[in-house]
């Protein structure tokens, strides 16, 4: 359909096309869609368990979140399976005679539905419709529940997980019944009946040996092979071809058609794309169910370039998912249509992809896009995907070329008050107060709303959040958000009538930071959330710094509060100014900025940074302490043990909040120097808060103590867990994994694998960094050792933490010392005398002599808690016995 107003505003002939439909058209697609599906099931030539022919029954809907898929999905849902819910203008449909059986499955993130969920939630759906078992997928279920949920009953799992409520409890009883069915039929005991296991031994053998009493189940080729694979994910994909089968069997009168609606398809697919893949198989495997599938991007699957990633892909598998990949020929398509192809349609906003197709494709001139790239860029950047946006650039578009000038891409970067007088046009004051207020936040809920408004009820934020300019997750901690272009113009409003002065917007920014605040306290004194602490320090640093508010409150101790537990999340974006900061807000965000960054920054920079934070003034008390403390800590990793030293002093004698991390520090500090008996002197001083089990750790395991470190490193790692510390959790376990893969090289593969799941989602660069030195000593006397340390030398010189390249080499030295390469370890001996030269870690130096029962060639600096001659016998038996290992393994 041609978009009359784009035609008359020029006189050249200019191609042009209207992008967007409204749900009727929707519903029409789906309607005309259903239609041809049943007209396909019902000839004679179908196949329901055929493996081969292209696939025709997948619908697929796109667009930006927010636009109403899931609530067309749902009402689609319901229409489908109650006519009477359908809307009015929605047309009479003219499938009389079939039924059928509306599935809506979530595969959103915050849902959690996986693989298995999705084929339980089909079955059960059909228990309720079909009331019958199904019996070679119900065998093949219950043989896969049986081995993969031990223990667990099947109607429990349903229960917990919302089937039951939704479709009934019917389904446990049906895939029983159809086992008792067959162990019957096979002539089993009565007790055996109930063992899927045995049943499915028994019918295999039956089905093999093409026996009578299994001539119904016969029918199905493809269930033994099922039957006797290893019944794990894999296999549980490829049991959707039995139900296939099975619902061939049903008699006509009982027939159903399953319509599987798959909402929020984009948050299945990865990199690897795995399960996509195994839901492709599921349709695939399912031709007689029609598939409607809505995500924020056209359905790729006939996309030639995916071949290898999905089990059927390319145009010739999905005829009516081929427009976009490469079926149409010829420098440009044409305009584009409402429908993006048979079976492809577009629905509400637009990723920027498809952004940049449409006003690619809405002005068309001789063939070729009338806005060019660079346009097409700025527009698609400033609209955030919101159709009304898209139509209003066209418009100036066409409307500076009517005026004899060539637009440029300056022209566009701006908002369109239009936009914002068809948004304000039906609010009232309140709400028109309440949408200003929210555009400060990223998101919101009511309470924040309403608080950020200054208003004293809930009505006006609950009229707003129910308009649709304001999208909604109920899964996240804030389920409101304002559309981003809708924001955007809100916050550069200069031209209604009731616009906000400076004045309204620094006192609405004040709001909002309490209501924030207030939020994080309530939730601190009653349950602790860092989720939402981390929610909060986001938004409130940016109203801090955005509006240059000089109270900042709760934000400091929201700023210890973040910093105590060593996770790390981003909490700011990377700034682009070279600038110091000039207001305490933009000191604080600078601040929590830098320590956050030297996960991924270099260490030097991290002490610049924490520098020209300090060096402005601006930082509150508390936070000055935080700023000395932290920037001690990358003069700790970066060898600059005096600074280090006199900043964690410092810290120390002020006795604030940080005082017992900065009394760690300088024991660390001690044990680096060799020091050994003034670090242990320290332990009994530190307690929780200064991690004294984790220095009393990295002590002992320095003497080869290995019984010692584990003990203390356990009882760290149980002491973070009643302190709800998933950081120094993670930490405690890195170092366990360190001080038992010298002497245990099978348990620290165990070890190691938790230390990587603990740090999983943490940003933690440095223990990262260390589990890898950690394989190395675990592999230490085998080969492609020394090529991995080469290679991890690189990582660890890029991240800045030049302390670790010691642990490499150390580790190096007991590789080569278990080899007996003496000229390499005097090589790695050599190396570690220069990398120790400032005194850091020169008991290194020692430990790698003791390890090949080398004589000291002068006298050590290093004071050890115990003997010399105690720590040379430990570190050597630690040798011998990795010896005894690997020549036990040959």
């Amino acid at each position: 359909m041609s978009d009359l107003r784009a035609l008359f505003s020029s006189n050249e002939p200019i191609d042009t096309s209207e992008a967007f439909a409204n749900r009727q058209r929707q519903w029409e697609l789906v309607a005309t869609a259903i239609e041809e599906h049943l007209r396909h099931t019902g000839a004679g030539g179908f196949d329901p368990a055929g493996l081969e022919a292209p696939r025709r029954n997948v619908v697929a809907f796109y667009g930006v979140g927010g636009v109403g898929k899931s609530t067309f999905l749902r009402k689609l849902e319901a229409t489908l399976a109650h006519p009477g819910q359908r809307p009015a203008q929605w047309g009479e449909p003219v499938w009389a005679g079939h039924t059928l059986l509306p599935v809506r499955i979530d595969l959103s993130r915050s849902a959690g539905t996986s693989f298995e969920d999705v084929v339980l939630t089909v079955r059960a759906a059909l228990a309720a419709a079909v009331a019958r078992p199904l019996p070679a997928f119900d065998i093949a279920l219950r043989r896969y529940w049986e081995v993969r949920h031990p223990g667990e009953p099947l109607e429990a799992y349903l229960e917990r997980g919302g089937l039951a409520g939704r479709f009934g409890k019917a389904l446990p009883q049906q895939t029983q019944s159809a086992l008792s069915d067959v162990a019957q039929a096979l002539l089993l005991p009565g007790t055996v009946g109930a063992v899927a296991g045995q049943v499915t031994g028994a019918l295999i053998s039956a089905l093999r040996e093409r026996r009578q009493t299994v001539k119904a189940l016969a029918g199905c080729a493809r269930l033994a092979p099922l039957l006797e694979a290893e019944p794990d994910m894999e296999t549980l994909s490829f049991y959707p071809h039995l139900l296939a089968w099975e619902l061939a069997r049903i008699p006509a009168g009982k027939q159903v058609t399953p319509v599987i609606l798959m909402d929020t398809f984009e948050d299945v697919s990865d990199r690897h794309r795995d399960f996509e893949r195994l839901l492709q198989r599921l349709v695939w495997l399912m031709p007689g169910a029609l598939f409607v599938i809505s995500g924020r991007s056209r359905l790729p699957w006939a996309d030639p370039a995916l071949h290898g990633q999905l089990d059927h892909t390319g145009p010739a598998a999905w005829p009516g998912l081929a427009h976009g990949f490469g079926a149409t020929a010829g420098p440009l398509p044409g305009p584009r249509s409402e429908t993006a192809g048979p079976r492809q349609h577009l629905i509400g906003d637009l990723s920027p992809e498809d952004c940049d197709h449409h006003l690619a494709h809405r002005l068309v001139q001789n063939g070729r896009p009338l806005i060019g790239p660079d346009i097409r860029a700025v527009i698609t950047r400033r609209s955030h995907g919101l159709p009304l946006h898209l139509d209003l650039a066209v418009s100036r578009f066409l409307e500076i070329r009517r005026i004899g000038r060539t637009p440029a891409p300056d022209d566009f970067d701006c908002t369109f008050p239009a936009l914002l007088a068809r948004v304000l046009s039906d609010l009232t004051p309140q709400e028109r107060t309440v949408l200003r207020s929210v555009s400060l936040l990223d998101s919101f809920d009511l309470q924040l709303a309403t608080r950020a408004a200054g208003l004293a009820h809930q009505a006006a934020a609950r009229h707003l959040v129910e308009r649709p300019l304001v999208t909604e997750d109920p899964f996240a901690l804030w389920p409101y958000h304002l559309h981003r272009a809708i924001r955007s113009v809100v916050r550069t409003d200069d031209h209604s009538d009731d616009r906000w002065t400076d004045a309204d917007w620094q006192q609405a920014s004040t709001r909002a930071l309490d209501a924030l605040g207030e939020q994080w306290n309530t939730a601190a004194a009653t349950t602790p959330s860092r989720v939402l602490l981390v929610a909060c320090l986001r938004q409130g640093l940016r109203l801090a710094r955005d509006h240059r508010l000089a109270e900042l409150g709760w934000l400091i101790e929201a700023a210890f509060a973040y910093t105590d537990d060593s996770v790390w999340e981003p909490l700011t974006p990377p700034t682009a100014t070279t600038e110091a900061p000039d207001t305490p807000a933009d000191a604080v965000a600078e601040l929590l900025t830098a320590i956050t960054r030297r996960q991924h920054e270099h260490r030097q920079r991290t002490a610049d940074r924490l520098t020209t934070v300090l060096d402005t003034g601006l930082l509150p008390d508390e936070l000055t302490e935080m700023a000395w403390y932290y920037r001690a800590k990358a003069h700790k990793d970066l060898s600059q043990n005096d600074a280090a030293r006199t900043g964690m002093q410092r810290v120390a004698d002020t006795n604030g909040r940080l005082a017992p991390k900065a009394r760690r520090g300088l024991a660390n500090l001690a044990r680096l120097a060799g020091d050994f008996p003034t670090a242990l002197a320290a332990v009994p001083t530190l307690g929780w808060k200064g991690r004294h089990h984790r220095v009393l750790g990295d002590i002992r395991w320095s003497h080869a103590d290995t019984a010692a470190a584990v003990t203390a490193f356990e009882a760290g790692r149980a002491e973070a867990e009643q302190h709800g510390a998933a950081g120094e959790r993670a930490m405690m376990q890195v170092r366990l994994a360190l001080a038992v893969s010298f002497a245990d090289p099978d348990r620290a593969d165990d070890e190691l694998a938790l230390a990587h799941q603990l740090l999983d989602g943490l940003d933690q660069r440095s223990n990262t960094l260390l589990a890898q030195v950690v394989t190395l000593i675990k592999d230490a006397g085998t080969g492609g050792v020394t090529d991995r340390a080469q290679h991890l030398h690189a990582d660890i010189e890029a991240a800045g933490l030049p302390f670790l390249h010691r642990f490499v080499e150390l580790a190096l030295a007991f590789h080569h010392a278990v080899r007996s390469e003496d000229q390499q370890l005097a090589a790695v001996i050599s190396l570690l005398r220069t990398l120790t030269a400032t005194g850091d870690f020169a008991y290194f130096i020692d430990i790698a002599y003791f390890m090949a029962a080398l004589s000291l060639p002068e006298p050590s600096t290093t004071r050890w808690t115990t003997s010399e001659d105690t720590v040379r016998s430990a570190w050597r038996g630690l040798v011998q016995a990795r010896q005894e290992h690997l020549l036990s393994e040959n």
